[in-house]
């Protein structure tokens, strides 16, 4: 990095990226804090040590990490159930998980995790996001769960028609909305502005100038808002909840890092992301983020690509991001504190629409049907459960689908001359698929013989092994030649009077009474 910072056009693009991701961070740390139920400066906090901090360890050069939106539903029934104290034991304790899981090697396995899952997450993720800060958006409270935010929204619409005030934020938000969806579509010359930034300054100018009676975000001191984790903090993670928290913020935070640094490493052409390195550098930065009592860190990825299509070359603009955030929280948080509440939750009801694989869905269920239906069970299950339990679940049905998938098998009944019938089983032979074979074989006529050829099987579990050689022992009467078997070589040996696979080779011929 620091020989390339010798070339002057390199450190200029890296100073002005610096700035675009800095304006694009500022309205989202903000918002996801609020989001979150804490202090606005602890999604600052984040930003900072995910820019100073992870911004100078090895693992990804270009991608930018901070609070994310994908954590908001998950951080703010931490807070719910277990208190803002106990959040940083969280953090730090998740930071601490990555760091081991990065350190054994395992951060590449993260790619591994099926990505209708992932989708899946996302878009639940998104549902919860946007069906919470709708409630925002009108300044009114938010139900808990993700059902009950459903059921709530005809009271929602009955409140914002009737109330002036709720109204009036509605406005607001739903305006935030429209300029971030209109802003990509404005010419260059206007979208030099990041499309978030710009949306909050409007929204809060408009405030201002009208002085609307509009909720704006409460301002605490960037140092008044820091509380350290204390012991009895600690104490509070020994329930299974506190776990099971832990090990979503765990394989959530990592997963989405990872993901991203894969989508980042395709818009440039630099180093590469070494995925067990850059988990543990979230690991770091996370574990910073605990002790410091502030949100949970993931890499972004509107942060790191807005990063890379500002030119960044080197690691220099994602430090430098995070030095302007720290200076921003230093010397200027008066101007947090006019920015109206219903302009965030635009923010975020935004960044939640895009969370949700709209354009996805229809080609997914032409070409991959299942998969399409994990990511739906997968969404609805986090809408109607929770993040943990929703993710999950998405992750034991790709297992199924996959295991059902690779288990395919052929079974082909030939007949011989002399009456001899030949079944062939190709393919996957497992428990799964059991119940067809044996339904096909006892259909056999009993009083032909019968010769079963599994030269072809690829995998023969230990269930069907056993399934398949008592059946050969009693298909037959006892007046009819027993059932003959060939192929793989058995795992043990048979007992005694059980009928034995005799054991052949590809191209060979089959031994004596084979056909």
């Amino acid at each position: 990095m620091f020989s390339l910072l010798k070339d002057k056009t390199v450190l200029r693009r890296d100073i002005l990226a610096s700035l675009v991701v800095f304006l694009v961070a500022l309205p989202l740390c903000v918002g996801v804090a609020v989001a979150s139920g804490v202090p606005a400066e602890l999604g600052l906090v984040t930003g900072i040590v995910g820019g100073i901090v992870v911004g100078c360890l090895p693992g990804s050069s270009l991608q930018v990490s901070g609070p994310a939106a994908g954590l908001t539903v998950l951080v703010y029934s931490a807070v719910q159930e277990f208190g803002l104290g106990a959040l940083g034991a969280i953090v730090l304790v998740s930071g601490l998980l990555q760091l081991a899981l990065g350190a054994v090697g395992l951060g590449r396995w993260f790619r591994a995790i099926s990505v209708s899952v992932v989708q899946g997450m996302l878009a639940g993720i998104g549902l919860v996001l946007v069906l919470g800060q709708v409630y925002a958006m009108a300044d009114l409270p938010q139900p808990s769960s993700g059902l009950d935010k459903l059921a709530g929204l005809p009271g929602l619409a009955v409140d914002i028609v009737t109330s002036g005030t709720a109204l009036t934020a509605f406005l607001i938000g739903a305006g935030t909305v429209a300029v971030l969806v209109l802003w990509p579509k404005l010419p260059a010359k206007f979208r030099v502005v990041p499309g978030p930034l710009a949306a909050v300054a409007l929204a809060t100018g408009v405030t201002v100038a009208f002085g609307l009676p509009v909720a704006k975000v409460e301002v605490k001191g960037l140092l008044e808002s820091i509380s350290p984790p204390g012991l009895e903090d600690f104490g509070a993670l020994g329930g299974m909840a506190a776990v099971g928290t832990i090990l979503a913020f765990t394989l959530i935070a990592s997963a989405e890092s990872l993901f991203s640094a894969a989508a980042v490493d395709r818009m440039h052409d630099g180093p590469r992301t070494d995925y067990n390195k850059e988990l543990m550098a979230q690991g770091v930065g996370n574990t910073v983020c605990g002790a410091l009592g502030a949100l949970p860190m993931t890499a972004v990825i509107v942060r790191s690509s807005a990063n890379v299509q500002a030119g960044a070359k080197t690691s220099l603009s994602r430090v430098l991001h995070g030095v302007w955030l720290l200076l921003f929280a230093a010397l200027l948080p008066a101007a947090i504190g006019i920015i109206p509440l219903a302009a965030l939750a635009g923010v975020l009801v935004h960044a939640g629409c895009k969370l949700i694989p709209v354009k996805d869905l229809a080609p997914l269920w032409r070409e991959h049907r299942g998969e399409a239906v994990i990511l739906a069970i997968t969404a609805t299950a986090i809408l109607v459960t929770n993040l943990f339990e929703g993710v999950i679940l998405g992750l034991l049905l790709a297992v199924v689908k996959t295991a059902w998938e690779i288990s395919h098998l052929n079974v082909d009944v030939r007949e011989l001359t002399g009456g001899r019938l030949v079944v062939s089983v190709s393919g996957n032979v497992t428990f799964l698929r059991l119940p067809r074979i044996m339904e096909q074989l006892e259909e056999l006529p009993k009083d032909r013989p019968i010769e079963l050829d599994l030269s072809e099987v690829r995998h023969l579990d230990h269930a069907c092994r056993i399934s398949l050689e008592n059946w050969a022992l009693r298909h037959n009467d006892a007046e009819t030649e027993p059932v003959r078997m060939r192929g793989p070589a058995p795992t043990a040996p048979a007992t005694a009077g059980a009928a034995r696979l005799e054991e052949s080779v590809p191209g060979t011929r089959p031994k004596a009474g084979a056909s």
